[in-house]
């Protein structure tokens, strides 16, 4: 047997083209993952529950989607959607707006009452989650569906966190948010509302807990020193936006500025002119190109009246009149100009960041907090402590609604590997799938369904919602608009481009497979594809 190299000639894609016995690849079916699903801090399989939103099977997407994320109302509100930012739709027209399909099909579920499915048997095994918070009631569902028993013990009057006590009416309405931890709640979790931990270990003995999850979120301001502010009404952001959640409404006056320029300090400055403040703006530092705050949410601000005043920062407050100093960026870095202005506003609302109270936890032995006070967990969500694991805004990384939701599920994951002593293996990654892999050769063009917006007089002259959800129409639409990136939609186009009937059709919901007595390695198929669900695989040439 000589194995010998042959010069072949290739297609438009570099491939060898072979034929017959002198075939020098063959064609493979294959899955790769799809940039909104590596995209998903929640980790949710979107493109799965898309493919059966395409097919109005809204109450199997939901529960597809609820594998992964409890709250899909809550996520189709809040979200970031670092997803829609991946889609590779984006270079066709616009991406698909999975965060307004997910609100359609969260919403759709509360209006029809559907229940999720869990079957688990009791394992037995008890855990305590300190903090109802998104990290907090995600982990404790899916450690519920994982057949343990869950109590969460939460230091506020209600549980949702963060949700329920910063982030404004107008972008999650509370009985939206309620109805989905009461879901949460139904499958069997018990909470403890107004209860604050401060020794978790003798918590975690009392209860008689096999294992403690901590997600107490950030729910502190941080503080700054600004010269003379003892003598000018100011508050922070957090306190005054849980006082207005809990309708201890603090006097503001006239003007109110807001100084940060992140998400907080946009809802902040809006909810001041919900409040009746004739004018509400905002003191920020850097420029708009480097605000932490997203864009659609400064843009929102805008519109609704409020004014941004970039490149300044507060050097002294007097009563109601604040020095400013005009900064400058050179190179991406900020100096100040020796430049001020005078600004003037009855009261100051500071928005510069949010910590932890973790301190109740230096006491137990092996657990490390760094010095913001954040706590140190291993890739198993594992304190220094055995058995007491933490996650969401009180370990470092960013803080979102979706990240902590998402620290929650891992959590969970391995928490529940701990308690059957076992190890959690994470299942490796399919190989990412770009927009250059596509073969889009079907017509595409189909813009996006916007959802719509009351006017801006409308939305500040109360907390009602202020983004409309899809009607099932545009719902269907939108989920239609999924390119299925990556993996197999049954297109019939290897099917029907094969000039050898070398494509086996093996009926609905299972794709196809290859004759290779009858394939030449012609790559048609390959080309046909439009999701890139082939792969055209190397072959040796063997001669007797």
């Amino acid at each position: 047997m000589v194995i010998k190299d042959m010069t072949r000639p290739t297609d438009l894609h570099g491939h060898a083209k072979g034929t017959g016995p002198l075939r020098t690849q063959k064609p493979v079916y294959m899955d790769f993952l799809p940039p909104c699903n590596n995209a998903c801090p929640a980790g949710e399989n979107i493109q799965s529950w898309l493919a059966l939103a395409q097919e109005g099977k809204h109450e199997e997407a939901w529960q597809k989607l609820v594998e992964e994320n409890p709250m899909p109302c809550v996520h189709g509100r809040v979200c970031y959607h670092p997803c829609e930012s991946a889609c590779n739709r984006a270079f066709v027209d616009s991406p698909v707006s999975i965060h307004a399909v997910e609100r359609f099909l969260g919403d759709k579920a509360l209006e029809e009452g559907w229940k999720i499915k869990c079957t688990t048997p009791k394992s037995g095994k008890r855990v305590l989650v300190i903090g109802g918070g998104p990290s907090g009631l995600s982990a404790a569902y899916h450690l519920t569906r994982a057949g343990h028993e869950v109590e969460i013990y939460e230091a506020g009057p209600v549980a949702g966190g963060m949700m329920h006590f910063g982030i404004p009416a107008y972008r999650l309405p509370r009985n939206i948010l309620q109805a989905e931890i009461q879901r949460i709640l139904d499958l069997g979790v018990k909470i403890k509302l107004n209860y604050k931990v401060d020794n978790v270990l003798k918590e975690k003995e009392a209860g008689n807990f096999d294992v403690v999850f901590v997600a107490i979120g950030a729910g502190l301001a941080k503080k700054i020193d600004i010269p003379g502010q003892a003598a000018a009404k100011m508050l922070d952001a957090v306190s005054f936006l849980r006082d207005v959640e809990t309708g201890n409404v603090p006097k503001l006056g006239r003007k109110v500025a807001v100084y940060g320029g992140g998400n907080t300090a946009m809802d902040a400055a809006r909810t001041a002119k919900r409040l009746g403040a004739d004018e509400a703006f905002i003191i920020y530092r850097r420029d708009r190109e480097n605000m932490p705050a997203h864009d659609f949410e400064a843009d929102e601000a805008l519109t609704e009246g409020v004014k941004i005043n970039w490149l300044r920062t507060i050097k002294a407050v007097d009563d109601t009149t604040f020095t400013v100093e005009i900064m400058e960026l050179e190179n991406g870095q900020l100096k100040a100009s020796g430049r001020y202005e005078t600004l003037e506003a009855d009261s100051l609302i500071l928005a510069v960041g949010q910590d932890t109270d973790t301190n109740f936890l230096s006491q137990i032995p092996g657990v490390e907090l760094k010095k913001d006070g954040t706590v140190i967990v291993g890739p198993n969500m594992m304190t220094g402590h055995e058995g007491i694991f933490a996650g969401g805004d009180m370990t470092p990384s960013e803080r979102t609604v979706t990240i902590a939701t998402g620290h929650g599920k891992k959590a969970a994951r391995y928490i529940d590997a701990y308690l059957k002593q076992t190890d959690y293996i994470k299942t490796p990654k399919h190989p990412l799938v770009g927009y250059e892999k596509l073969h889009v050769w079907y017509k595409t063009e189909a813009p996006k369904r916007e959802q719509e917006m009351l006017a801006a007089e409308q939305r500040v002259a109360s907390f009602d919602e202020i983004l409309a959800g899809l009607s099932p129409e545009q719902a269907l639409f939108e989920a239609q608009r999924c390119l299925s990136c990556g993996n197999c939609f049954e297109c019939d186009g290897c099917y029907g481009s094969c000039p050898e009937e070398a494509v086996i059709k093996l009926g609905p919901g299972n794709r196809y497979e290859y004759d290779y007595n009858k394939c030449t390695g012609c790559a048609v198929c390959y080309e046909q594809c439009p999701v890139h669900a082939i792969e055209m695989v190397s072959e040796k040439i063997s001669e007797k």
